[in-house]
């Protein structure tokens, strides 16, 4: 039940084109993509809450958080509610960013990985569809299709071979791998300052922040660096 005739994916599609919802401190409502995917977007002065929950409970409850009406949507009370009553998890709020895509080859020699076991592998297929993974010498690249059908990457770099900018050239690498001319979006946590510039770097505009609440499994396998999408 949805209290907007946009779906995530058509809010998604304008966000990558630079077409934001007004900033008007509203909150839009929209029906889960998926029943993996539900969550919250913040854009400025406009958030998006995706589930299948009832828009009016979750107006009540933004409503009933005691803060700004621009953090409400952020704010632990809401969020550790939406949590409470669909039964989901999730990790971080995180930095949401978009970049378009890049003509050519990647920037540097990658080999396809098609193990199914991999950790990385296991590890995004939790979140992704048509996951398909590279390695390089000292890191990862993931890029499979995330929340409404989106683009996403993602990347790990070894301990070993930090501060050389292969996390900005993985990051990169992506936008020439995306098909179809599509956007690509990454997610970074927001105290991940490390990983936020390799992604700016390589092209990634920040267009809001965002907190998925997923369907609770067993713990992910973890991950090997600080780069982790």
């Amino acid at each position: 039940m949805a209290d907007t005739g946009d779906t995530l994916e058509d809010i998604l599609d304008a966000a990558a084109r630079g077409q934001f919802p007004p900033a008007d401190g509203g909150t839009t409502v929209v029906a889960q993509p998926s029943p993996r995917d539900a969550g919250v977007i913040a854009f400025t002065a406009h958030s998006v809450v995706f589930t299948d929950e009832d828009p009016h409970w979750v107006r009540a409850t933004l409503a009933a958080v005691d803060c700004d009406a621009l953090a409400a949507s952020m704010h632990p009370r809401f969020l550790g509610a939406l949590l409470e009553r669909t039964g989901r998890a999730t990790d971080t709020i995180d930095l949401l960013t978009v970049a378009g895509p890049l003509p050519g080859d990647p920037p540097l020699e990658l080999r396809e990985v098609s193990d199914p076991d991999h950790p990385r592998v296991r590890r995004a297929l939790r979140r992704r569809d048509d996951v398909r993974v590279w390695a390089a010498d000292g890191g990862v690249l993931v890029l499979g299709r995330g929340v409404a059908g989106r683009w996403e990457t993602a990347i790990e770099v070894d301990e070993g071979v930090r501060h050389r900018g292969l996390g900005r050239d993985l990051a990169r690498a992506a936008r020439h791998l995306v098909p179809g001319g599509a956007p690509v979006w990454s997610q970074q946590a927001a105290g991940n300052a490390r990983s936020i510039r390799a992604f700016q770097a390589a092209g990634f505009r920040p267009v809001g922040s965002e907190a998925l609440l997923a369907p609770r499994v067993s713990p992910a396998p973890p991950a090997r660096s600080a780069y982790a999408g």
